[in-house]
């Protein structure tokens, strides 16, 4: 356990980012969810447009540091070619 104020209010700093990360992960993988289930569907438009609105959110996601900008950009990557080859 943490003994100096110092290491206490570090606690506390990790314990509140924690909090925000676990938020901003939920939303992009909420966007990512969408953009599958219109992949799912075999709708190209909506799997499109659900792409369109899901892209911003994961590069801004790497962009505040919840996940890596390789990673997000492997995820876009990859959705892109989803929806492309259900043409």
């Amino acid at each position: 356990m943490a003994n100096t104020p110092s290491a206490k209010k570090a606690i506390r700093k990790i314990a509140a980012r924690t909090e925000v990360n676990k938020d901003r992960r939920s939303r992009m993988r909420t966007f990512i969810r969408k953009v599958e289930e219109a992949i799912a569907s075999g709708n190209k438009e909506a799997a499109a447009a659900a792409l369109k609105e899901a892209q911003p959110e994961i590069m801004r996601s790497a962009q505040k540091g919840v996940v890596h900008k390789n990673t997000a950009s492997r995820k876009v990557s990859r959705l892109a070619a989803r929806v492309k080859a259900l043409a």
